[in-house]
């Protein structure tokens, strides 16, 4: 079976979902059910392999390879996660919330993106298909949700990659001034921005034509590397908080909490509406003010989470993607990686930089010059470090665009699969693959990423700043979207459970309460609906800073175009499918729960059970292999 097949291993053909029988929730025998094991992985009986040995792939095909391991898929979600939006972003944040405002924005960000990645990582553990951003809003809403998911969560993906050639290009120019130190990337200055951009486009193209196991294994690398810098990063910031300062440095005394403590307050009061050059027009002051700045960092901030769905987005690819703890293990991993490693740079970061400081209000040379990490270590005395700081920044947004094009170009082929990128003639060509990559959906996905060239003129960091927002927004629509699908799958599941006929050995593949239920978060649905209007109500608040004055038609733009082409997809779907029928348009659902998977142990992986009683060897041994799943 092809990626594109509209449901997974049940043997039923695409066409399937046209017929009337396919629009209401099915129970089928399940040729691929797992039994119970004493311990081990999960095995689908009676399920083809969707990886075949290397030697009978095909090197020109339709088809995907699935070679990805449990720690590739890992590391390609937090290396894709971690970029511009924390080192650059950060001060953004820091200026607006102040201190506690910033720290509390990354907090609640963090539980919503928490809950949109538990939701998906719940049903793909169930129902391991391929594409499943795209593929349970067709099975569970509506078949032109889908289709509009698909397509936004494509777009998301190819501005993502473009705004972070941005990133790239505006990190190089870095130049660092404020009258005590002077910090210059020549090369950067004297070279344009259209220059830096075209180079490293090509860079991310060709990275995306490796095969997909060299990609994974060099994803890996990229990974392990930048937990280590940013575990570096958060020890580096809370000792200079601590520690007596160089001789070098800007301050004679051990900062403490110094920024935190009167005449600086836990939140901003103060908050400045800016024109499209970042100059302050006007200050609002009072609780309207502390209001208005922790709302407008509450975008910002999840623009730093974006990257974290791509944990599920692998499936095409993943060798272990009918192994059910693999899935649940990654989805719990990124969620506790990323949110405390982000919540704790912030706030190490809050300790060594005022929420006043002039670079990270409008005023920075550069855009490398308004990460509060760089600010934090010249004014420690050690510029040095800045630079090493700015390379990194520049190596991560880099691998970031590398990441969101891998994802965009894989959701394009999904969606050619499925039929549904136009014209045969161009669809039979996005289909196709050479050594598992999809080569000519890299290429129509680098022409996306054209619009970078965009941003290569601006005032500093706006440009970068307005495609952040509207990736943003569109990420936004499609974690809203997965919201509401598992509010459908958590009624269908509870239907099946109440009116299906199925056996003892199936019950577990509905029952969220079985103990061979693939992956359950308590209270899961209330987490889909505080995931569900969350997004909603900062997709539709999200540019409230383009109507203070001077009211910004750029920023606008950036802030609401996601929403109505989404909207818009799923009308023009609808019409071309079922004309003015309006009552089909909201039945072409199918509701299927064919070819679940089960655990295979009812000893879960990740789960501390000691063997014994009292401090034993086996309790030492079983405790550091507990350490050892969480940390790997």
């Amino acid at each position: 079976m092809t990626p594109g097949d509209a449901v997974s291993w049940s043997g039923r053909s695409p066409m399937d979902y046209e017929k009337p029988e396919a629009l209401n929730p099915q129970i089928f025998p399940q040729s691929g059910h797992q039994s119970p094991q004493p311990d081990g992985e999960a095995t689908l009986h009676g399920y083809e392999d969707p990886a075949p040995p290397e030697d009978k792939r095909e090197f020109r095909g339709e088809s995907l390879w699935r070679v990805l391991d449990e720690r590739h898929i890992n590391m390609i979600a937090f290396s894709g996660t971690i970029g511009n939006g924390l080192f650059l972003g950060s001060g953004r944040s820091l200026a607006s919330a102040g201190p506690g405002g910033a720290v509390v924005c990354y907090i609640l960000m963090g539980t919503v993106i928490s809950s949109v990645i538990s939701c998906l990582g719940e049903m793909t553990a169930l129902m391991p298909v391929n594409a499943p951003v795209m593929e349970f809003p067709r099975r569970f809403v509506s078949r032109g949700v889908g289709f509009a998911v698909g397509w936004v969560y494509w777009f998301a993906y190819a501005v993502l990659a473009g705004e972070q050639l941005v990133a790239v290009s505006n990190a190089i120019k870095f130049r660092y001034d404020d009258g005590i130190t002077f910090l210059n990337w020549e090369v950067g200055q004297k070279v344009d921005n259209a220059v830096w951009i075209s180079v490293f486009l090509t860079l991310v193209i060709l990275f995306n034509m490796f095969p997909v196991r060299v990609f994974g294994e060099l994803e890996y690398i990229f990974g392990c590397f930048k937990l280590m810098f940013i575990i570096l990063l958060i020890m580096m910031m809370f000792f200079l908080s601590i520690v007596q300062p160089r001789g070098e440095a800007y301050y004679q005394e051990p900062l403490g909490t110094r920024y935190w403590n009167s005449p600086y307050s836990f939140f901003n009061l103060v908050y400045n509406a800016k024109d499209e050059n970042l100059h302050v027009k006007h200050s609002i002051e009072g609780s309207l003010g502390t209001l208005l700045g922790v709302w407008t960092t509450f975008t910002s901030v999840m623009f730093s989470y974006i990257g974290m769905d791509i944990v599920a987005a692998t499936a095409a690819e993943s060798r272990a993607l009918s192994d059910v703890e693999s899935m649940k293990m990654a989805a719990r991993k990124i969620n506790l990686r990323v949110i405390t490693l982000y919540s704790l740079a912030m706030l190490t970061a809050s300790f060594v930089v005022p929420m006043d400081h002039p670079f990270i209000n409008g005023h920075s040379t550069s855009v490398g010059a308004r990460s509060v990490f760089i600010i934090a270590v010249v004014e420690a005395g050690m510029p040095k470090v800045a630079h090493f700081f700015n390379a990194v920044f520049v190596f991560s947004a880099f691998t970031c665009g590398i990441n969101s094009m891998y994802i965009a170009t894989r959701v394009l082929h999904t969606l050619a699969l499925r039929g549904q990128t136009g014209p045969e003639f161009i669809t039979r060509r996005l289909r196709q693959c050479r050594s598992g990559v999809p080569v000519r959906a890299v290429l129509v996905t680098g022409a996306i990423m054209m619009v970078a060239y965009m941003g290569r003129d601006g005032s500093v960091g706006a440009r970068l700043d307005e495609l952040a927002n509207n990736c943003t927004v569109s990420c936004l629509v499609v974690y809203a979207s997965i919201c509401a699908t598992y509010l459908y799958f958590f009624r269908t599941l509870e239907n099946a459970k109440i009116y299906g006929n199925t056996s003892e050995s199936q019950a577990a593949s509905y029952d969220r309460d079985n103990p061979l239920y693939p992956y359950k978060s308590h209270g899961q649905w209330l987490k889909a609906c505080y995931g569900l209007i969350a997004c909603i109500i900062l997709i539709l608040f999200n540019g409230v800073g383009a109507f203070i004055e001077p009211f910004s038609i750029r920023k606008f733009v950036a802030a609401y175009i996601s929403l109505p082409i989404f909207l818009l997809l799923i009308l023009c779907y609808n019409i071309r499918k079922h004309g003015l029928r309006f009552g089909d348009w909201w039945t072409d659902k199918s509701g299927d729960l064919s070819q679940t998977v089960q655990a295979s142990s009812y000893k879960r992986k990740g789960r501390l059970e000691f063997p014994d009683n009292g401090i034993t060897r086996d309790n030492w041994a079983t405790f550091v292999h507990w350490v050892w799943v969480w940390m790997k």
